[in-house]
Formats: structure tokens, C-alpha cells, sequence
């Protein structure tokens, strides 16, 4: 009997810990920060905008890579990178 009201216990700590996170999941946090950097862009700002605070530093610098190539016109209609798009772009 103890152990079952120990293993409800710990189930139900368990439960409010996670359901009383105040911040946003990583996911979320990286699609404000995406869609942070296309208004960056848009705007023609600079600098890391706040809303990617919490990006690790590797995915951070691919969505600005990310970021850059769909606002220099390198993606086709899918929204993948054309390497053709990007030549004709470079090519004098």
C-alpha cells in the first residue's frame, strides 16, 4: 500500500512539474526566432533579434543561413535551396 501511494505521489509531482514550465518549448523558441529573423530581414536590421535568446548556437547560425538564402531569392517554389537560382545570382 505504500508503494502504490508513493508511485501516485511522484506521478502526480511528476505531472504539475511539467505542466508548470513558464517559458516556451525549444521548438516554439526557435520558430519565434525564425520568424524574428524574417522580420529582421524584411526591415533590413541587424544584429541577433531578442526572440533568439534561447537558440543553441548551431541552430542559430543555421537559421540564419536559413534566413538568407530564402530572402536572396535561392529557394524554388518548395522552399529549397536552387543552386542554380544562387549562380545566376553570382555569375557577372
Amino acid at each position: 500500500m505504500h508503494r502504490r501511494i508513493t508511485t501516485a505521489a511522484l506521478a502526480a509531482v511528476t505531472l504539475a512539474l511539467a505542466g508548470c514550465s513558464a517559458g516556451p518549448s525549444y521548438n516554439e523558441t526557435v520558430k519565434q526566432c525564425s520568424a524574428a529573423l524574417d522580420a529582421q530581414y524584411k526591415a533590413g536590421g541587424k544584429g541577433k533579434p531578442a526572440d533568439c535568446k534561447g537558440v543553441k548556437p548551431d541552430d542559430y547560425s543555421v537559421l540564419v543561413g536559413d534566413a538568407a538564402i530564402r530572402h536572396l531569392g535561392w529557394t524554388d517554389s518548395d522552399g529549397n535551396f536552387d543552386k542554380n537560382k544562387m549562380q545566376e545570382d553570382t555569375t557577372p
